[in-house]
């Protein structure tokens, strides 16, 4: 069974602190936005889908606990400034992912339209907000099996050689249940690869400095019984470079695709696109529409967050007692010398030319005739 990160249901919200992963599988309520602000600041949620679906239903839990407790205005304009204000104070946790300004944009035009319709109330505003948001988090679950479907079969038809019926996958960071409201993009589509038996084996980095591949990708790798081996970053370009693992395709996650097609994502994509160009093996992004941004041009416009110096500098695990105790014990430990400066960037951006395809929930995207993207086709109907 797929690993439920996050759990909902008539306005009471948990999720599992991806902190204490993979050592305590612990899952944490959220009440309000400002819980919700702190959650997605902290990183106990993480990934572009999943920050996006928290911030909403943080504040849907809000809002349903004001109805209950009858402390909601009755004016239609001020529940609708309350939200606008939650929403705008939500999108500033964390910067670079566009599905959070994405969601708060849409969430913000669907109360203003409740606001405006006759006879409106600010329990009506929030109830509208509340289904607005529930709907988020089922359609972020389907668009996300929709992309696993089509990324494999992209794979199954372009990655392999004839004589082969099963795909070497390579992956970074962590974009399963954890980072999505379920299933995953680029772990959904080895995911896919798998449920069809046509997965020969997944490879995932490890990913530092925060370890989401070794303590997040890897812990659903596991909980899944999927075929998987753990590597660090450095030892990347080694295996693609090893025939007999036959490494097919690099499936990544994003956490913006600006209109070109460059791509967002954690520090260490675009050294495996470069890796991948190389090898001759497959790049691809696994993302929905919601992380493409057409208003942003380039990959020069995306403000690329910086984290702090700790995260290289400390680590975090769960100590060996060599099996004498069932209690876990996490620690952490300095890694670096004192004093050395320390340039923790979260995110680098891959070009779009390193890009073979863009796997979203219509399709995958390819180069034109022109050898560009044109991923505003996407969004006509």
């Amino acid at each position: 069974m797929t690993l439920q990160a996050i759990q909902y249901s008539d306005g009471n919200l948990a999720i599992i602190d991806q902190l204490q992963l993979p050592h305590v599988e612990k899952y944490i309520t959220i009440q309000t936005s400002e819980e919700g602000w702190h959650a997605i600041r902290e990183m106990r949620v993480r990934g572009a889908p999943a920050i996006a679906i928290v911030a909403a239903l943080a504040l849907a839990s809000e809002l349903a606990t004001l109805k209950t407790r009858h402390k909601l205005s009755s004016k239609a304009e001020d529940t609708q400034t309350f939200i606008i204000e939650r929403l705008r104070y939500l999108v500033t946790s964390r910067p670079t992912a566009v599905n959070l300004s994405d969601a708060a944009g849409k969430l913000e035009n669907i109360v203003t339209e409740s606001a405006k319709m006759p006879e409106s109330t600010g329990h009506g505003v929030a109830t509208a907000f509340i289904q607005a948001a529930e709907a988020m988090l089922a359609k972020d679950v389907d668009d996300n099996r929709k992309i696993g479907k089509y990324g494999a079969m992209w794979i199954s038809k372009n990655a392999l050689s004839d004589n082969d019926s099963k795909a070497t996958v390579l992956t970074h960071c962590n974009t399963g249940s954890l980072a999505t409201s379920g299933f995953g993009t680029a772990l959904g589509v080895i995911r896919a690869l798998a449920s069809t038996d046509t997965l020969r084996h997944a490879y995932c980095t490890e990913t530092r400095p925060y370890n989401q591949g070794s303590r997040l990708t890897a812990f659903e790798l596991v909980h899944d019984g999927i075929p998987a081996t753990l590597i660090t970053d450095s030892m990347a370009a080694a295996l693609l470079a090893r025939t007999e693992i036959g490494v097919n395709a690099i499936v990544v996650g994003a956490d913006r695709v600006a209109a070109n097609g460059d791509t967002a994502n954690k520090i260490g994509t675009y050294g495996l696109a470069v890796l991948a160009k190389h090898h001759g093996v497959k790049f691809l992004v696994a993302a929905p529409l919601t992380t493409i941004d057409l208003a942003t041009k380039s990959g020069g416009e995306i403000t690329i967050e910086e984290r702090p110096a700790s995260e290289v500098t400390m680590v975090t695990g769960s100590r060996e007692d060599g099996g004498a105790s069932e209690t876990v014990k996490v620690e952490t430990v300095c890694i670096a010398a004192k004093g050395i400066n320390v340039w923790n960037p979260a995110f680098d951006i891959t070009p779009w030319a390193l890009i073979d395809g863009i796997i979203t929930e219509k399709g995958v995207v390819e180069k034109g005739p022109d050898g560009s993207f044109h991923l505003d086709e996407l969004f006509k109907d």
